[in-house]
């Protein structure tokens, strides 16, 4: 995997933000497209019992406070409106990461509270950075820890896909690190699975080098790639960059998601991922959630980005 990008390349990726992406398995290969059809997205989620559908949120920062954004709790609380609203009840939630600011007792126990509304059966999450402000994540995992290994990771299966959750924000340098613990615990929990299982994996920050420079790539993450190189399928959904992001290394497409708190420069542009001021109409054309519907037996993956709007 390259250690960063061009900025030709971030450019050209650039072309996705803000688009429905939909992914389809053919012949084992992972196959993107922006959507240009939303009734096909639409269609996927039907009530067919084979079908998966699961949400993804991220980075909503409870306990923000500056001129990016006024009031981050309002904010989160209008996109977990937007999930009740979708026209479907996904099979589960999932948060990847900086569920709150500064980690504190109260603030996890807010966004606690505020996920239970989701109409869903489960909520999942990983922690991000923010979530272990001075205590190396204590707080988040006496919130959000059970059955879960190690420092939070842990995996499921559901609709013939297998979920990895993994944490990479524990051992900040200069970028995500997850460490020989977690990456046996990855070796392992894949051992005994079959090449063509769909494989999601969820972490907050980006398994790929999207921009070193600012901390935006994990540096043991190729350890883990090279396990997922033998499955047919394999998806990479994080948080932390606040922004559509997708790449798509041979069978292996990752996706960064965009945040309900505020956002941040593209790479490259500014001297520092520092939150980005917009006029208050723009905000939330900024902010938004991602659904993510597979069938069982089609084969196939679609992401529909929604913008909070």
């Amino acid at each position: 995997m390259s250690e960063g990008m061009t900025r030709r390349q971030l450019m050209r990726h650039a072309g996705w933000f803000g688009g429905a992406v939909v992914l389809s398995v053919v012949g084992g290969e992972v196959i993107s497209r922006i959507a240009d059809d939303q009734d096909d997205i639409a269609a996927a989620a039907t009530a067919d019992p084979n079908t998966l559908r699961f949400v993804q949120v991220s980075d909503s920062h409870i306990g923000f406070t500056g001129p990016a954004n006024t009031d981050v709790t309002a904010s989160f609380d209008h996109a977990l409106g937007r999930i009740n609203a979708l026209g479907f009840r996904p099979d589960f939630v999932m948060h990847t990461g900086d569920l709150t600011h500064l980690s504190t007792p109260g603030q996890f126990d807010q966004v606690k509270q505020m996920l239970s509304t989701t109409r869903t059966d489960r909520v999942f999450v990983v922690p991000g950075e923010h979530d272990s402000v001075g205590d190396g994540g204590k707080a988040y995992r006496g919130a959000f820890g059970a059955n879960t290994s190690g420092d939070g990771w842990y995996s499921f299966d559901t609709h013939g896909v297998h979920f990895l959750a993994l944490v990479n924000t524990l051992s900040l340098e200069k970028a995500g690190h997850l460490g020989p613990e977690q990456l046996d615990f990855v070796r392992r929990d894949l051992a005994g699975l079959k090449p063509d299982t769909p494989i999601v994996v969820f972490s907050h920050i980006p398994l790929f080098a999207m921009y070193p420079q600012w901390g935006w790539s994990t540096d043991d993450s190729l350890q883990v790639i090279n396990m997922l190189r033998r499955f047919s399928s394999v998806t990479c959904l994080n948080g932390h960059v606040h922004q559509l992001f997708t790449k798509t290394e041979g069978n292996i497409t990752f996706h960064s998601a965009t945040t309900t708190a505020y956002p941040l420069p593209a790479p490259g542009h500014g001297p520092a991922p520092t939150p980005q001021v917009l006029p208050a109409r723009q905000l939330q054309d900024a902010l938004g959630i991602r659904s993510v519907t597979y069938r069982e037996g089609d084969h196939a993956l679609a992401l529909k980005e929604e913008r909070l709007t």
